[in-house]
């Protein structure tokens, strides 16, 4: 980050403020809350140097989904485009990018890191 602009929070709050899974009505509500409350945030201290984006992950494998039921991971997997969960990695690598001067220009976006999920 250079000197001379303000910190770039990035929120995580799932493509599952997107999309929605049956029973899940209060998870998808707090997300897609998370979502709406950083592009406030983007709007309410941008001249303030302050940048405020979303990163949205799909499936990642990480220790909390690889404890599920397999049949999860399998079906979820057979859902997404890529055919595979993410890695922490490539959402890490998202959070970067957006938190880094190569997106000083962007404020309330919304970067999706799915597989291609949420485009069907």
């Amino acid at each position: 980050m250079s000197p001379d602009q303000g910190p770039s929070p990035v929120p995580a709050p799932e493509i599952w403020g997107q999309a929605a899974a049956p029973g899940a009505h209060a998870y998808h509500a707090s997300k897609g809350a998370l979502i709406m409350m950083s592009k406030n945030a983007a709007i309410t201290y941008a001249s303030d140097g302050i940048r405020v984006n979303s990163i949205q992950p799909g499936f990642i494998d990480t220790p909390l989904t690889q404890a599920q039921d397999p049949a999860i991971a399998n079906i979820i997997g057979r859902l997404t485009p890529m055919k595979r969960a993410g890695t922490p990695l490539e959402v890490a690598n998202g959070c970067l990018f957006l938190a880094c001067d190569e997106s000083s220009f962007m404020t309330g976006a919304e970067l999706v890191i799915d597989g291609g999920y949420l485009a069907q």
